[in-house]
């Protein structure tokens, strides 16, 4: 049966009704009023912190008009990013200066991995592509089964892919010669999106649409462990959607991950072994720091969990419904985004508000990044940016 999709902000006609409308004061109307999935509109509160923006650069047309979510990746002093046109750039991650841009004149809808001296990409007419860091150079381009909606990732012996059909790729690393291929149950129902596959030492962890995540042998494809994170219930097939579509966090020996309609869970990386799990609704991934796991819920609550399993630290829900992405941890803070582009700046002690700032009004689907105290956004609309994030004098 032919898979639907459905945007990873949204279900159906309500939350794709959110994109399009602001949350300014008087822009509902009484039907609005009525919706309880309505975005809140944003309370002013006193800054604690000053957001200072460092510079900025456009990359191409950002993430296009195809729902995706290409995030920049940091290697080094460098800070590489794509967009969906086909440009890809490598910056100075201290003041933006353009080191080489490539135009690659082709599609792209998942990206940017990096590993050593090598970028890889993924494509939406189904490629992944491995360039070389220091030039932008091709190094190979190799097909795949399908689109490439997140970033390959890289060991230096195997490139892992993860197309939107379910199947995961692994690609020899220096000439992209297929080694396996790994096909999912994928169920009648999915959120548009991937997770991102995670290197831990011989293995590589992918979470699936079907709410599982499975530990593999790099080299031979083999499952070596299996993982629920969430079990689909209910009678109509969306209510039974339970994709771990999210960035997956790996802190020492446990891998955090999320689903929609699900938990957030611990995992033992090398076993597959279940530490803990609380209900949760996500597809934008978590962040850790400060013994905490964070996550936002699609319903706009930003949970810190302790990551030793012992409960739920914090939450903020003054943030109901407005499309919330993957919360980043940046010096002592925690950033979250939402879908008119505003950057949160929550405290990581009590998850109270210190800081905002808004960076795209188009808003920002892809991850952040972070380095010491700077937050690096890339807005949807194209413009990558550097924040300095500072506590105000008396604070």
């Amino acid at each position: 049966m032919m898979t639907v999709t459905i945007r990873w902000s949204a279900l159906l006609l309500s939350l794709l009704l959110m994109s399009g409308c602001s949350t300014v004061k008087g822009w509902f109307s009484i039907d609005d009023d009525e919706d309880p999935r309505r975005p809140v509109e944003l309370q002013k509160f006193e800054e604690s912190v000053k957001v200072k923006r460092l510079w900025s650069t456009g990359v191409g047309n950002g993430q296009g008009d195809g729902l995706y979510r290409i995030e920049p990746v940091i290697g080094g002093e460098r800070i590489f990013a794509a967009s969906s046109d086909g440009e890809v750039k490598a910056l100075q991650r201290s003041n933006g200066r353009r080191i080489w841009s490539r135009d690659l004149k082709t599609l792209i809808s998942g990206g940017v991995g990096f590993y050593g001296d090598s970028l890889f990409l993924g494509g939406g007419d189904g490629f992944v592509m491995r360039l070389d860091a220091a030039t932008g150079e091709t190094r190979w381009s190799s097909r795949v089964s399908g689109e490439v909606l997140a970033p390959p990732q890289g060991n230096g012996r195997v490139v892992v892919a993860q197309t939107y059909d379910g199947k995961l790729h692994g690609l020899d690393f220096d000439t992209g010669e297929r080694l396996w291929t790994y096909d999912s149950n994928m169920p009648v129902l999915t959120i548009r999106g991937t997770s991102t596959p995670v290197f831990r030492d011989r293995l590589v962890l992918a979470g699936f649409a079907n709410g599982r995540v499975l530990g593999f042998d790099a080299g031979t494809g083999a499952v070596e462990w299996e993982a629920r994170v969430a079990i689909p219930q209910g009678r109509s097939e969306i209510e039974r959607i339970v994709d771990v579509d999210g960035t997956m966090v790996l802190a020492g020996s446990e891998l955090f991950a999320a689903s929609y309609q699900g938990n957030i869970v611990a995992i033992e990386a090398s076993s597959g072994r279940k530490l803990w799990e609380r209900p949760v609704s996500s597809v934008s991934g978590l962040s850790q720091g400060f013994g905490n796991v964070y996550v936002a819920d699609e319903d706009g609550t930003v949970f810190a969990f302790q990551r030793n399993g012992q409960g739920q630290r914090w939450r903020q829900d003054a943030l109901g419904w407005r499309g919330l992405g993957r919360p980043v941890t940046v010096s002592s803070y925690v950033a979250v985004p939402d879908f008119e582009g505003y950057i949160h700046i929550l405290s990581q002690v009590d998850g109270s508000f210190v800081g905002r700032v808004r960076a795209d009004s188009k808003g920002v689907s892809a991850d952040m990044l972070s380095e010491g105290n700077v937050l690096y956004v890339y807005g949807d609309g194209g413009k990558l940016y550097a924040y300095e994030l500072s506590a105000k004098p008396g604070n």
